[in-house]
């Protein structure tokens, strides 16, 4: 059965998944401009399996955002299988993603995200079990390069679990190019994820240190990845997507100027209101910080935005930011 991921355009450009960032505002922002392919927040399967209220709402896709992965994160095959049927049956993604790769205490510490890596029996029995429960939806994961064993006494690679998983299908393949032990630090090793090209003939998106269009063409270089995977480097710019295009089309980009920037930045604030009321509007506030990122007096700014309530307020204080 053919899926979304045969009908994405190579190399094609993807919004990472983030936990406490791509929230659906933020995904319809992003499609807007530009990405391909959005994934959603990590999305626990002990609470989804129970159906957690706060959890299906945090899970909740829209179809002008198609297509959209949700990813899930835990450690048991069994929730793996229930939480899989639940969004398939329920919240109807078009695919599924299974996060090897997150490297925070809170997940890792209690042997979920990169932590996986170090039981590859347990890794197959997830992943089997995912895929058995998305009754057809596309199951992909993302992971990193590699991890340490407890006692620091061996290195588990993600082809390791490549190699061990290579008979299960698996529709795509997302590497963070930095191990666990210095998730954020050291350097993209991206001739990691060139290795995993020679060695893996599935869909291969290269994931870290994307931020310009510039980098996204070195990357794509580097890598011979079928697409990219925007993380960090999305922060303050959802516009970034389409400078890649742009920029990969004509080896040029428009740079946007501050009202078009201010212009994004309001919709994004109407997007959330309309979509998770005032709250929405307190948890945009950290992008708003990201937004004016770069300007002159941009600290004078943030102490503002961050006490805005209203898309009333947002719109005025924007307006009256004047760079120039």
């Amino acid at each position: 059965m053919q899926n979304f991921w045969q009908k994405l355009p190579k190399p094609f450009l993807a919004l990472s998944p983030m936990v406490g960032v791509t929230d659906l505002p933020f995904r319809l922002t992003c499609r807007k401009y530009g990405a391909d392919l959005v994934y959603t927040e990590m999305i626990m399967v002990q609470a989804l399996a129970h159906k957690n209220k706060k959890t299906m709402e945090l899970a909740a896709v829209d179809k002008k955002e198609m297509p959209i992965v949700l990813q899930l994160g835990g450690n048991d095959p069994e929730l793996f299988y229930k939480a899989s049927k639940i969004a398939a049956e329920e919240i109807r993604p078009s695919g599924l993603d299974l996060n090897f790769g997150c490297p925070a205490k809170k997940v890792a510490g209690h042997g979920s995200g990169v932590a996986l890596l170090r039981d590859l029996n347990r890794s197959r029995e997830i992943i089997q079990a995912a895929i058995e429960g998305a009754q057809g939806l596309p199951v992909s994961l993302k992971t990193r390069t590699q991890i340490k064993t407890e006692d620091k006494g061996k290195t588990i690679t993600s082809l390791d679990l490549l190699e061990k998983i290579k008979d299960l299908p698996l529709a795509a393949v997302m590497i963070h190019g930095r191990s666990f032990e210095a998730p954020w630090i050291e350097e993209v090793d991206y001739g990691y994820i060139r290795k995993v090209r020679e060695l893996y003939n599935g869909i291969l998106i290269a994931n870290g240190g994307i931020d310009s269009p510039m980098k996204a063409k070195q990357v794509l270089k580097l890598t011979r990845a079928d697409g990219l995977a925007i993380g960090h480097g999305v922060y303050g710019q959802p516009w970034i997507f389409n400078q890649v295009k742009q920029y990969l089309k004509t080896g040029r980009y428009d740079d946007l100027p501050w009202d078009e920037k201010r212009k994004i930045a309001i919709e994004h604030a109407k997007l959330a209101f309309r979509i998770k009321g005032e709250h929405g509007l307190i948890e945009l506030r950290k992008q708003l910080l990201w937004y004016v990122k770069g300007l002159p007096n941009a600290t004078g700014y943030r102490s503002q935005l961050v006490q805005l309530k209203t898309v009333k307020e947002i719109k005025k204080a924007l307006m009256g930011i004047k760079p120039n």
